[in-house]
This record gives C-alpha cells, structure tokens and sequence, in this order.
C-alpha cells in the first residue's frame, strides 16, 4: 500500500539488501557519498539503500539512518554504521543533487488480521535457530516483542530473500517466508555440525 511521496531523496545503490531494524556498517569513501552522509548526519535525515544486482536496480528499497560514525579519516572518508527505518518504494531517478536521489514511495502494509498461528511458529522457529547457532537463550518478552523483520535482521540470509521480505506488504506474509528460512537454516546447521562431527572422527566427510 501507497504512503507519501518524498521528492529528492538520497539514494544508495549498492550490492546489498538492507531491511527495517537492521544494522549495516558501511565504508564511506566516494566524494558524492561523503557529501550526502554528512548531509543527513547534519539533518538528522534518512537516506535510502537499493540492491543494484546484475540485473539493474531494484525498485523497492529501506530507508535508513546512521546511528553512529565510528571512524572519520584525514582524507573525509568515514566508516559509519546506520540501521533500517522503513520501505519504499522508487519512483523515478533524478540527477539534479550532487548524489544519486529520486522520488520515493514509503510503503505501508495492507489492512489484515494478525494471523497468531504463523507468528508464534516464526518466533519459535527462530528461537531454535538462535539457541543453535549461538547456544543463547532469548526471553519469551524480547521474542514476543519482535516481528518478522526485526528477527530477520539478525540473520544472513540471501540477497533474494531479503529482497522478497522487503517486497512483501503483509506482515503476515513476512512470517510465513521468514519461517521457511529459519527451518532452512536450521536445516543446514544440523548438516554442517554432522559434517563437523563426521571429519573430526575419521577425516572424511560422507554424503548419504
């Protein structure tokens, strides 16, 4: 669903996929994106990340802000670390800045009941996969507290992936995809710990 339109909006394309809640480091070096941080740093302003893969730029995006500078070097160049804010979607491109930005779209989710069944199967898939893979154990509060993005962002799943969570309008949606994931991942942990456990006790590593 349509949110508001934003016109000049500072676009960064890059070989990622970010989403809402995540946090991404980034390495800020070119003269154009230096500009455009230290001009949301200065505004308190949100910019936008969109995945530029082999097949072009993706149209569906996350806004993001820098929540700390972590480094700023002699030449300008800085190391940031920002986190995802919201969706949109872009509209058209414009070159009239001195850094890539466009109109963009903020997307709001679609009118639906909360389905209770998937959201609860998605946090608990999650937090096996977590125990798994972190041997943590998160509180029942911190779990209920998290919706399918927030529990996405702290694990690395594809490119593709991502930029399907990020396309869909349904949070309901969202934690059914995103419970299909977690088993996956849970599913290739278990085969890594056995493959692990099978080279450590003969060297060798069997398939079937």
């Amino acid at each position: 669903m349509a949110g508001r339109l934003v016109r000049d909006f500072p676009l960064f394309p890059l070989g990622i996929v970010a989403l809402p809640n995540e946090y991404v480091p980034l390495h800020i070096f070119e003269p154009r994106y230096r500009t455009m941080i230290a001009e949301c740093l200065e505004q308190e302003s949100e910019f936008g990340i969109v995945w530029q893969g082999e097949d072009g730029t993706k149209t569906v995006g996350c806004a993001c802000v820098v929540t700390e500078v972590l480094e700023r070097l002699d030449d300008g160049r800085m190391n940031i670390v920002t986190r995802g804010t919201r969706p949109f979607r872009l509209l058209e491109t414009h070159d009239d800045l001195p850094y890539p930005a466009g109109t963009v779209e903020f997307l709001d989710d679609q009118d639906e009941d909360p389905d209770l069944d998937a959201a609860a199967s998605a946090r608990a898939a999650y937090a096996a996969l977590v125990e798994q893979a972190t041997d943590q154990r998160l509180e029942p509060e911190e779990l209920q507290s998290m919706d399918a993005y927030a529990m996405a962002a702290t694990v690395d799943f594809g490119l593709d992936a991502k930029q399907g969570l990020l396309d869909l309008r349904s949070e309901n949606a969202r934690l059914r995809l995103v419970l299909r994931l977690f088993r996956a991942a849970t599913k290739r942990l278990d085969f890594i710990e056995r493959a692990q456990a099978r080279a450590r006790s003969n060297g060798k590593v069997r398939f079937g």
